[in-house]
C-alpha cells in the first residue's frame, strides 16, 4: 500500500505560479513512477505529467508542456508539480498517483494503482 497526500493548492491569479507537493508513505516510494492528473468540474480526469522512478525522465502533454515541471525527492518521499504561467483553464482538483510500472508513457488513470485525495487549484482571470 502507498498513501499519498497532496498539498499546496490554492487561489492564484492568471500568469502566476504554484507548487504542489505529494507526500508518500507506505511501501518504497522510489519503486513507483509518479503521475499528476487534474479534474475540472464536469470534465474527465486529465493527465498532466509523469516522472520516472529515479526522476531522470518526465513526460508532459502539450497542454502543459513548458509551463509545468514535475520533480521528485526520493529521500523525502515527495513528488512536486511546479506550475507557472497559470491560466484560468488550469483550474481543477489536482491529484498525484503512483504506478509500479516503469514505462514512461502511461497516461491513463486506469494504469495507476494509488491516488491521493486531491488539492484544489483555482486560477482567477
Amino acid at each position: 500500500q502507498v498513501q499519498l497526500v497532496e498539498s499546496g493548492g490554492g487561489l492564484v491569479q492568471a500568469g502566476g505560479s504554484l507548487r504542489l507537493s505529494c507526500a508518500a508513505s507506505g511501501r518504497t516510494f522510489s519503486s513507483y513512477a509518479m503521475g499528476w492528473f487534474r479534474q475540472a468540474p464536469g470534465k474527465e480526469r486529465e493527465f498532466v505529467g509523469r516522472i520516472s522512478r529515479t526522476g531522470g525522465s518526465a513526460y508532459y502533454p502539450d497542454s502543459v508542456k513548458g509551463r509545468f515541471t514535475i520533480s521528485r525527492d526520493n529521500a523525502k518521499n515527495t513528488v512536486y508539480l511546479q506550475m507557472s504561467s497559470l491560466k484560468p483553464e488550469d483550474t481543477a482538483v489536482y491529484y498525484c498517483a503512483a504506478d509500479a510500472d516503469s514505462y514512461l508513457l502511461r497516461v491513463s488513470e486506469r494504469e495507476y494503482e494509488y491516488w491521493g485525495q486531491g488539492t484544489q487549484v483555482t486560477v482567477s482571470s
